[in-house]
């Protein structure tokens, strides 16, 4: 950040007064400028022993396969988000949201919130950001071919929870990912 969002002068990065880290501070009027993490909301769609990947269309990770998220818009709910997200990639249809987990990647300043879904029916297709949209059962997932490590560890979880029946919620960080 080079220069105010209130009046457009220049900005300095320092530590103000009673705070513990630098920040965007404008040198004409004071204001403070937070810079905090994206949350990126998503789902788990699921249809009986299946859930729903999508191809990606778009870059990062261009023609690798993902869950249904993408960042959280002012004004909405985070179930709002996750379901948005579902229809702008897949057309998918959802019910019975629940949160399901939370990872922090603190190295690029994230967070998903991935939800479990029920889909309402099988009539999903690729939307503006997907090559493809498809059913896969556990057996079947590209495991290679997962755009993200927090798209691979939401579904290890669930597939593991499936097993015993719990679904119970996932709490964990991630530091970088080389793949």
């Amino acid at each position: 950040m080079k220069y105010c969002q209130s009046c457009g002068s220049p900005v300095d990065l320092i530590v103000p007064d009673g705070d513990n880290r630098q920040r965007h501070v404008c040198t004409d009027c004071g204001d403070i400028h937070y810079q905090n993490p994206k949350i990126v909301a998503g789902c788990v769609p699921v249809w009986d022993d299946s859930v729903l990947l999508c191809r990606r269309a778009i870059e990062p990770r261009y023609n690798y396969w993902t869950l249904p998220a993408g960042f959280m818009e002012n004004g909405e709910t985070l179930e709002q988000a996750a379901q948005r997200e579902s229809i702008e990639e897949a057309n998918a249809a959802l019910e019975n949201l629940r949160l399901y987990s939370v990872i922090s990647l603190p190295h690029i300043s994230q967070v998903y919130m991935m939800f479990l879904a029920d889909l309402k029916n099988t009539d999903f297709f690729p939307g503006a950001e997907s090559l493809e949209t498809k059913l896969f059962s556990e057996d079947e997932i590209p495991w290679r071919s997962l755009a993200f490590k927090t798209i691979e560890s939401t579904l290890r979880c669930f597939f593991i929870d499936r097993k015993t029946g719990t679904f119970t919620l996932h709490n964990s960080t991630i530091e970088k990912w080389n793949r």
